[in-house]
């Protein structure tokens, strides 16, 4: 794979663009304004990995050493170069939208996003728990930036309200892998003397801290539909995406060992695409 491309992540990238298409399809907006907020969601996002992997050079030498700028295929410049690029093309796009939909609000979410993903690369990632709960916004943020494009364009208040519950379970499930994730890298964490949850009060409590937010999550998630935002179909899709959060959330309450911890933010991750497809056949 290209560097250039490995380094913005691709896939969590699209992970981010999914979010703003199902806002799209539960609002039923495919107008220029929602593609349009597709491009500057996944530049923004681009933008915000690799600024990460600029910041965490030294932990990734370690941790990751085939990533792109420790392995030497994208020098510390040029990916510093990229990710201002990414972002100041991105903010570009965020006022094009703005000036389509009349509304400050887009060019405000994507200013204010790509403002967050640089100062949590720079200075909260190692903060002991501000950074998952960043992390976990931003992916909610996501969810918000659809609503607010499709709210500012048909003048509707209910997408909004939508975009603004979607983010919210996206958030909590989020920041819950974050905290798995920063289980999995423990090690290569305490050599950089990061501050992660983990490492500060022990991947036990860490284990419960995730597995709880998991559990209230899964557990709040068929409100969507007894609230008739989502149809049937919805809860009978999700239902399988809640079997994968129970069962990730027992696992790593069961075992925290880094191939433990790696495997269940994996499927924490199925978990999370299984309930945005419920998202979107639900809203039929």
């Amino acid at each position: 794979m290209n560097p250039y491309i490995e380094i913005i992540r691709p896939g969590n990238a699209i992970m981010a663009v999914i979010a703003v298409i199902l806002m799209g399809i539960v609002g039923h907006n495919y107008s220029i304004p929602i593609i349009l907020s597709l491009i500057a969601t996944f530049l923004a996002l681009g933008g915000g990995n690799t600024i990460n992997d600029v910041f965490d050079y030294k932990i990734d030498c370690i941790n990751k050493p085939n990533r792109p700028i420790p392995s030497g295929k994208i020098s510390l410049n040029n990916a510093k170069i990229y990710a201002y690029s990414l972002f100041i093309i991105s903010i570009i796009i965020g006022g094009i939208i703005t000036y389509l939909v009349s509304s400050i609000w887009p060019i405000i979410v994507v200013i204010g996003a790509c403002i967050l993903e640089y100062f949590y690369a720079r200075n909260f990632k190692s903060s002991v728990l501000i950074g998952n709960i960043i992390v976990g916004f931003l992916t909610g943020l996501c969810f918000i930036f659809g609503g607010v494009v499709i709210g500012a364009e048909t003048h509707g208040f209910k997408i909004i309200l939508i975009s603004l519950i979607l983010g919210f379970f996206a958030i909590l499930m989020t920041t819950a892998r974050e905290i798995i994730k920063d289980m999995e890298d423990l090690e290569g964490d305490k050599k950089e003397n990061t501050r992660t949850f983990p490492i500060v009060y022990g991947k036990n409590k860490a284990a419960y801290l995730s597995s709880g937010i998991i559990f209230i999550d899964t557990i709040l998630c068929p409100l969507l539909y007894i609230e008739h935002i989502f149809n049937i179909y919805y809860i009978i899709m999700v239902f399988f995406g809640m079997i994968i959060f129970f069962y990730s959330g027992y696992k790593i309450l069961k075992n925290q060992e880094t191939k433990t911890c790696s495997e269940v933010s994996r499927n924490v991750k199925v978990g999370m695409m299984i309930a945005f497809i419920a998202f979107a056949i639900g809203s039929f």
